[in-house]
């Protein structure tokens, strides 16, 4: 792709990412397809320009945690694109008249941008997070379903991490060693949106997407719901079938607090209807 080629495809997209920017909750969403946005990150990828591009993919239990979390708001706040991976989130926005077209979860997001690599563009990931052996794992099932990937590191940092200034310098070292293309970020909310607001501006890599389980779906380690789930939006109960010690009271706690959160929402809309001058 030739220079100006690229930055007007850069223009393009960012006129694209304003174009379809709502807000719900307090925190912009870009109302985009699962198409669209891979064509924007692939923008991002293709072009000259050397920012590092955060993408944060918001479920309910990330809308719930944002209300005291101001780190992680302003995560949400600086990201340059914000995408739905959660149903309820689409359906409240429908409700609320700020409708999304579609769900983009962060699980079916990576898997088409790996298909897009093509062996004269091929795409460089860094896999950050996840397990010991698991990204190793999905490293080896990436590369082996899509042959042009190139996998340029892999790495599980340890508990407590975020806490330890020499071991996040330690990161940005590695990633920037590699130059990635592509930073795929499993490291759970919200640390990995926190970790990547304060450290996204020095990273050597064209974009990076704080994509939650996604590594351990592609590791084989987490089995994903079958298609027929995710179509009707239940994809939530079978994660919660396959993990309920961990999940059981998250899942309780956003069901009881995110339909009030949707009912305080719609108030705030209607008073300010009745009060702004026609």
């Amino acid at each position: 792709m030739s220079v100006a080629l690229a930055s007007e495809v850069v223009a393009s997209h960012s006129r694209v990412v304003a174009e379809y920017e709502v807000h719900l909750f307090g925190t912009r969403v870009h109302a985009v397809t699962l198409e669209t946005a891979c064509d924007i990150i692939y923008g991002w990828i293709n072009s000259i320009d050397h920012d590092c591009r955060i993408v944060v993919t918001p479920n309910v239990d990330h809308v719930v945690k944002m209300r005291t979390n101001g780190a992680m708001r302003a995560a949400y706040d600086a990201a340059s694109l914000v995408i739905a991976d959660g149903w309820p989130i689409v359906a409240a926005s429908r409700v609320l008249r700020s409708p999304l077209p579609e769900r983009v979860a962060g699980s079916d997001l990576v898997p088409m941008l790996l298909a897009r690599s093509t062996t004269t563009h091929p795409l460089r990931v860094f896999l950050l997070g996840a397990a010991p052996n698991v990204a190793e794992a999905a490293a080896n099932r990436i590369v082996f379903q899509n042959p042009s990937v190139e996998i340029c590191g892999t790495y599980s940092p340890p508990i407590g991490f975020e806490r330890n200034e020499f071991e996040s310098e330690s990161i940005v070292e590695r990633v920037n060693i590699a130059s990635p293309d592509l930073i795929v970020v499993g490291l759970g909310a919200p640390k990995q949106e926190i970790w990547l607001h304060r450290y996204g501006n020095r990273l050597r890599a064209k974009v990076a997407i704080a994509a939650g389980g996604t590594i351990d779906f592609l590791g084989g380690r987490q089995p994903r719901a079958p298609v027929w789930m995710r179509r009707i939006g239940f994809e939530w109960l079978h994660r919660l079938a396959s993990n309920p010690r961990r999940l059981a009271g998250r899942y309780l706690y956003d069901a009881w607090v995110f339909p009030r959160l949707v009912l305080q929402e719609c108030w705030r809309r209607s008073v300010s209807r009745r009060t702004s001058p026609t």
